[in-house]
């Protein structure tokens, strides 16, 4: 028995799938110890869009850690941070006409939900929060308690309050108008809903399913969120910085969250950092009421700024994640027409995409089959039935159609059976 079976807790979930002990990793390739080469499909759950080991953003690491700049600094005034916060207004927020000011909340995806719930219920007097069905934002308790996912809600151990879920984007297929429920609710002062502080989405349910929402699907929530004065709070932790090709995954619709969440990939290099975007007018923190040790860690700064000045300067990242996830999505529908009696879906947007099998166990099949050929890739949704694909957005063509070989020869093992 191996010292991770030994000393590592229970809990641990990845190793279970890929059983091999990783040592290097470079671009879109990770390999074992014994040299074994895998194609990464999964990029560490979307925090590596730029892959493993970016020369230009490891270059920027390196020179900072050599000249002894600053590592952690807390919320303090540093030469990163003043780059970071310059870049990002320059590079990403002005051009999209995004009025916003930045919470460093802590290092991870969940901090910058949890952010966005204490502030939206400070700022409005309300407790209740808005979620959707198949939601997933994050796993401290005010982060569980907008999830959808009963496995991982269980985990609290406790009541999860403050929170009421609506239907996601055909959720009932199309059979009723969007929003009629939830709008009936709003409207009745005897459907029992309190009344909202705020609604919380993500633009494409990564966690749910790769379930991907309809462009007027989002700006009619938008809009409804504008006419009833909620707060419009958008996850874009694992679908922001490039996934679905523009930086922001709402940017395609249109709309301008009151709030926007970020982490994973904003750090660039696969460093922990998570920012809340807010408008300015909701700025109405005490100093030091939301706080973390970990809200300045100066090398993510250092690799995010070198990451916006690479790749989001000009459009040619985002034409190429369009394009790439194009390519995938064809591929997955041609499996889909070529197992008509399996009952398939496609799924996704981008760089995101999914392929939808009747059980987990048949998704969790392909996914096994896939990592004996030398290909890392996951399952999601409900019942862990979504083959989940989530590429570094700098995979190479090639590279694309080394892993589109693989899934189906996969498939065709496991359906073939």
């Amino acid at each position: 028995m191996s010292i991770f079976e030994t000393l590592e807790s229970e809990v641990r979930s990845y190793s279970r799938g890929w059983p091999v002990v990783f040592d290097r990793a470079v671009g879109s390739q990770l390999f074992a110890e014994d040299g074994t080469a895998y194609l990464d499909f999964f990029a560490g759950a979307g925090a590596l869009n730029y892959g493993h080991n970016n020369p230009v953003l490891k270059k920027a690491l390196i020179d900072y850690i050599s000249r002894d700049g600053v590592t952690h600094a807390l919320d303090m005034y540093t030469v990163a941070k003043r780059d970071f916060l310059e870049t990002l207004n320059d590079v990403l927020l002005k051009p999209r006409d995004l009025d916003y000011k930045v919470i460093f909340p802590g290092p991870g995806g969940a901090n910058a939900v949890e952010a966005a719930l204490k502030l939206a219920r400070k700022v409005t007097g309300k407790e209740s929060v808005i979620n959707f069905t198949n939601a997933f934002h994050g796993m401290t308790l005010g982060a569980l308690s907008v999830t959808g996912n009963s496995m991982k809600r269980h985990g609290a151990g406790i009541p999860l309050v403050h929170a009421t879920p609506m239907p996601y984007d055909r959720y009932f297929d199309g059979a009723y108008p969007d929003f009629l429920y939830f709008e009936r609710l709003l409207e009745d002062s005897g459907s029992g809903l309190n009344e909202p502080a705020a609604v919380i989405v993500e633009t494409v349910q990564g966690e749910g399913g790769i379930n991907a929402a309809g462009l007027d699907w989002l700006q009619g929530l938008a809009e409804l969120c504008k006419r009833h004065e909620i707060l419009l709070i958008v996850d874009d932790v694992q679908m922001g910085c490039g996934r679905t090709g523009p930086f922001f995954s709402f940017e395609d619709a249109g709309i301008k969250p009151d709030i926007v969440c970020l982490s994973k990939s904003i750090g660039g290099y696969g460093l922990p950092l998570a920012l809340t975007l807010i408008r300015p007018d909701l700025d109405v923190w005490e100093p030091g009421e939301h706080n973390g040790t970990f809200r300045g860690i100066n090398p993510a700064f250092v690799t995010a700024t070198e990451a916006m000045r690479t790749y989001w300067r000009d459009d040619e990242l985002e034409k190429s994640t369009r394009a790439k996830g194009e390519r995938i999505g064809a591929a997955f529908t041609e499996i889909v027409e070529r197992y008509p009696d399996a009952e398939l879906t496609a799924k996704g947007r981008g760089l995101a995409r999914g392929l939808e099998f009747t059980s987990g166990e048949l998704a969790g099949q392909v996914c096994k089959a896939a990592f004996e050929r030398g290909l890392l890739m996951e399952t999601s949704g409900p019942d862990s039935e979504v083959m989940k694909l989530l590429p570094p957005l700098t995979v190479s063509d090639a590279e694309v159609e080394q892993g589109l070989e693989i899934i189906g020869e996969s498939v065709r093992s496991v359906l073939s059976k």
